[in-house]
């Protein structure tokens, strides 16, 4: 029986897009068949799906970085059909089918049973977003963070993973500070949670000392470049600095200063290889202590037809908070 994918190829030097309809013989291999519900929509999946970036590793490819739904074929033990299944990262989306098709089969070292209170929806309207700033959260609490240190920053703050780590530091009684290029958002970011919004043209990135004042406990960036500098010099002594993505650039031009004169860690948080273990206990909080209150307010569903129309404004920097797709009909 065929089933609808948006397929990803290649046609000489540029990248093409379009709905296919393939049959089960075009699935990749993998111990776990999961008839797909929903899935999310990621910047990474914004650049591969358009070609703006570098991110397919394999073509054709079906697009979509994260999954759920239901499991109907499995040579696994642990999974059996009608089990409600969630997956993200690895390859999945770049270098093996991914989620934008009404059916996958991945590894079963790849899925994850759906946490009890989660729906499949809700697990998209995380997504890949939303387990980077859990895990993200999780690896600074293990490296001391704690409310009363101080205030914890988060860069990119309208984005996925910003509007959800706000919420989820919020949650558990930060003082979160939130950073931003778009005035107009103050509002949706203090609804969020957010204790204070600073916008980024009020800082001076032209003149980064390699020790400012120590401000932050915690920051938690999504932008890389002269931000990610400022945050490290101005970083509390102990302080713990989350590095998640490079919206703004790959570059980081700093000093050893703050990390040999105030002990501050910089922590580079790796969703894609995460193992195992520690992803299923970060969707457990991520279902319980760390649940976003304010997920369904921050995010919006579109039909799978509609998918390709949705890349433009993930580009252009237009999105606010998470995109669902609903695969199924």
């Amino acid at each position: 029986m065929s089933f609808k994918a948006y397929l990803i190829d290649q046609e000489g030097d540029k990248v093409v897009s379009r709905f296919v309809d393939l049959d089960d013989a075009r699935l990749d291999r993998g111990e776990v068949t999961i008839a797909v519900t929903h899935s999310s929509i990621n910047y990474k999946d914004a650049l591969a799906a358009t070609g703006a970036g570098r991110i397919i590793r394999r073509f054709p490819c079906i697009g979509g970085i994260d999954l759920a739904g239901q499991v109907v074929a499995s040579t696994d033990a642990r999974f059996q059909p009608g089990d409600a299944v969630l997956a993200t990262s690895y390859d999945i989306g770049v270098a093996h089918h991914g989620g934008y098709a009404e059916k996958a089969r991945v590894p079963a070292d790849w899925v994850v049973k759906l946490p009890a209170g989660l729906t499949a929806h809700d697990a998209m309207a995380l997504g890949t977003a939303g387990f980077t700033a859990a895990l993200a959260v999780v690896r600074m609490e293990h490296d001391g963070l704690r409310p009363e240190n101080g205030p914890v920053i988060v860069s990119g703050a309208t984005g996925g993973v910003g509007s959800i780590a706000i919420q989820i530091l919020g949650g558990l009684g930060y003082h979160v500070v939130a950073l931003t290029g778009k005035a107009a958002e103050q509002d949706y970011l203090l609804h969020l949670g957010a204790k204070e919004v600073m916008l980024r043209q009020s800082l001076d990135l032209a003149k980064i000392k390699p020790l400012g004042k120590e401000t932050w406990a915690g920051a938690v960036d999504n932008l890389g470049g002269e931000v990610l500098s400022w945050m490290a010099s101005t970083m509390k002594t102990d302080g713990t600095l989350a590095a998640i993505g490079l919206a703004a650039s790959m570059t980081f031009n700093t000093t050893v200063a703050p990390f040999i004169l105030r002990g501050v860690s910089l922590l580079g948080i790796d969703s894609v290889n995460c193992p195992m273990p520690r992803r299923v206990e970060v969707w457990r909080r991520l279902a319980t202590d760390m649940r976003p209150r304010h997920l369904a307010a921050m995010t919006r569903e579109i039909d799978f037809t509609d998918l390709p129309a949705a890349f433009d404004d993930f580009i252009q920097g237009r999105v606010k908070g998470r995109v669902v797709v609903k695969v199924a009909a």
